[in-house]
């Protein structure tokens, strides 16, 4: 009897089950993958599923994170009404409280210190809507020079050295299907695997059908194990391999000099600089020995097509610009760029790294990638935006240097979007140090995040499920992607946040957007004739199909899937090479007998950035719920260190304690330590401030650290 009830009350309850079905894109990396949560309600409970949808990039395919992504969303941590300090603590208010309270405070600050004394601080995970009006707020709004955007510490030598080699910085210079196409495939300072997991298909598919694939990187990963060589060179040494590899395809005459004489600059320069440069010297300092060196430049130059693909492991280091320029001679060098099969790759880390970086948030930049200091784009854009040219700030200065400027005091106020600098900048202690200095700091967050904890207001903005607008991926792909849930509590989207707090200063007149697509018509003129030309997409033309690659200049244009097949973006058409140095400007640390070891920094399957999201994801959590340092076990017994202990790892600048994980996938001389975390497991408390010269990218990358028991000092 008792199992006819039960079984009575299952069929009742799969009858009285209501679905309901959420379509949206992944909110974590640059692939942004097409899914939908499906929502299923009875009598008891609610469950949830992700169910991935195709499209050109990722086929259908979710990692864990996008199978998780609902669970931040849904979590009871969000902030969901204005936030205003109080005596220490934070106290709901409503949204017209919190608005003044803003105004009131910018007001005095720029009426006392000078429009510049106000800082804007944005994101590379907001939509490109959002993106533009951060832009355009801090220029028109607030009046000051100083804006720059976490994207800053991602993409910004990578975005610097593709602009100066070919006059524009586009992501993948090709469509991501041509990687199938390509017979012999450089890696280098990127895993892929963990990182963008759903394009991992199209290099297995590369390597089956006959394709070399070369990894450059300290550690072993579960990218380099699918390459055929695997150059595991010492931490901060790419451009100089990079110089050792193209020495050999110059010196064995496997140059493309048709390529080179008709479509390149420099050339004549760089070989005259590499025939004084000594293999020998070469290979003692990057770790890897001739014969691996000659096999990736022969392999290389000699297949009829290839690619180059960088990530922060060539980017993040202090002249991470001139190495990735340096993987630029190379494809220059040996003429595979601008056909099928052939090109350039920059594998963008946050989900709009690449949208984000194009219409405004630099520091340097106006909409469409135009340049603030050229006085035609000036007056360009003042004409749409309806100011005048001379009313337009300057160039301002990079994210951390604008830290530094808080820490001197010529920073007085801050208004921050979905970032947080206290985690993810270097030399993290002093970052703290500097925003405590603040008079006024406003944080727009979906939590309370280590640096929204030190904010006098905190705005409640809306999840990936419930804002709209588009997003550009690694390809250069824009995608629409439309609200599918309504806002939880009082929360607002980011785009809606800007224009109210742009309406408390009086600038309604330059913010009257009724919805996203108002403000991507803007963005569309704004952009037009620039490098980054997305004119002629509209919100239509991306409903009807699967996302349309820039530049599209106008209604009729379908995109364009493959740069540079004619001539370069550069105003006589050719490419540029440069002379790159073995040593950078910059010095970077090297272990030494106080600090032995190099430590190298990176991302885990599970996590994004700083970990506000996915460490409030259970599932995402439970797979690592705490950092850990990768040391082999060799230097491990070396240092009594045991698997699985807690250690601390000191710097010049302070030391965190994470746990040891033994592993004879890295090199001796290094540890590799994750980022995800905050406080006392902040991996970037360790790294130095140093920047590079030419895009100010800090050297994740490279420090030297000591390594001990917990403890030995306890």
């Amino acid at each position: 009897m008792a199992d006819m009830l039960l079984s009575y009350f299952r069929e009742k309850q799969k009858h009285t089950q209501k679905e309901k079905v959420y379509p949206t894109q992944c909110p974590f990396c640059s692939v942004q993958c097409k899914m939908q949560l499906v929502e299923q309600t009875s009598v008891t409970r609610k469950s949830y599923r992700t169910v991935g949808l195709m499209n050109p990039t990722s086929k259908g395919r979710l990692c864990i994170k996008g199978l998780n992504a609902h669970q931040h969303t849904f979590h009871t941590d969000r902030i969901t009404h204005p936030l205003l300090k109080k005596d220490g603590e934070f106290v709901e208010v409503s949204w017209d409280v919190a608005l003044q309270y803003i105004a009131k405070n910018i007001h005095d600050i720029q009426n006392e210190h000078g429009k510049n004394a106000m800082s804007v601080y944005g994101s590379a995970s907001i939509t490109n809507e959002e993106a533009y009006l951060m832009g355009k707020f801090a220029r028109v709004a607030l009046q000051t020079k100083y804006i720059d955007y976490n994207g800053r510490l991602c993409m910004s030598a990578a975005a610097s050295a593709g602009a100066q080699t070919f006059g524009m910085d586009r992501g993948l210079t090709n469509r991501l299907e041509e990687v199938m196409y390509a017979e012999c495939i450089i890696l280098a300072g990127t895993n892929i695997a963990e990182c963008q997991p759903t394009i991992m298909p199209y290099f297995e598919q590369a390597k089956e059908n006959g394709a070399f694939i070369i990894a450059i990187d300290p550690r072993e990963t579960a990218t380099t194990k699918l390459a055929d060589l695997h150059l595991k060179l010492k931490p901060g040494t790419d451009a100089a391999l990079a110089n050792g590899l193209l020495k050999i395809i110059i010196d064995e005459k496997l140059m493309d000099k048709s390529f080179i004489e008709n479509r390149s600059n420099g050339y004549a320069e760089v070989a005259r600089h590499l025939e004084d440069l000594s293999l020998d010297e070469i290979s003692e300092k990057t770790g890897i020995v001739r014969k691996d060196l000659y096999r990736a430049a022969v392999t290389f130059a000699k297949k009829a097509t290839g690619m180059i693909l960088t990530a922060r492991g060539v980017e993040q280091q202090t002249d991470g610009s001139l190495a990735v320029r340096n993987f630029l001679n190379i494809l220059i060098a040996t003429g595979k760029i601008g056909k099928q099969g052939c090109g350039y790759g920059a594998i963008t880390g946050q989900s709009n790294g690449q949208g984000a970086r194009e219409h405004g948030q630099k520091a340097d930049q106006l909409p469409g990638y135009r340049s603030i200091e050229n006085d035609e784009h000036r007056t360009y854009i003042a004409d749409v935006w309806g100011v005048e040219e001379p009313d337009l700030p300057r160039k301002g200065v990079s994210a951390f240097e604008m830290i530094q400027k808080m820490d001197q005091g010529e920073i007085k106020g801050l208004f921050l979007l979905c970032s947080n600098p206290i985690v993810s900048n270097p030399n993290a202690r002093f970052v703290k140090k500097a925003l405590k200095k603040l008079d006024f700091l406003v944080a727009v967050d979906l939590f309370m995040s280590e640096t929204a904890k030190l904010a006098d207001v905190i705005l409640p903005t809306t999840s990936y499920l419930e804002d709209e607008g588009t997003m550009t991926n690694l390809e250069g792909r824009v995608t629409l992607r439309e609200a599918a849930k309504s806002a939880p509590g009082e929360a607002r989207h980011d785009w809606q946040i800007i224009c109210d707090v742009a309406k408390a200063l009086d600038k309604e007149r330059f913010f009257s957007y009724s919805c996203a697509e108002d403000i991507f018509n803007e963005l569309r003129l704004a952009s037009k004739g620039g490098i980054a030309d997305y004119s002629g997409i509209t919100y239509n033309r991306l409903r009807g199909n699967e996302g349309i690659l820039w530049p599209c200049p106008s209604e009729d244009h379908p995109g364009t899937g493959r740069l540079f097949e004619e001539s370069f973006a550069h105003p006589n058409g050719k490419a540029v090479m440069v002379v790159v140095p073995n040593e950078p400007m910059i010095v970077k640390e090297k272990p030494c007998a106080e600090y032995p070891l190099y430590l190298t920094t990176g991302r885990v399957m599970a996590h994004y950035l700083t970990g506000v999201q996915t460490r409030k994801s259970s599932s995402l959590a439970a797979r690592h719920f705490e950092s850990f340092m990768e040391i082999h076990p060799e230097t491990a017994k070396q240092m009594n260190i045991t698997d699985q202990t807690l250690v601390r790892i000191s710097s010049r600048r302070g030391s965190i304690v994470v746990r040891s994980k033994w592993t004879a996938t890295i090199r001796k001389d290094t540890v590799f330590v994750p980022f995800h975390w905050d406080e006392s497991q902040n991996v970037n408390r360790l790294v130095e401030d140093k920047l590079d010269p030419t895009c100010r990218m800090p050297g994740f990358k490279v420090s030297a650290v000591q390594v001990e028991l917990l403890d030995s000092q306890s």
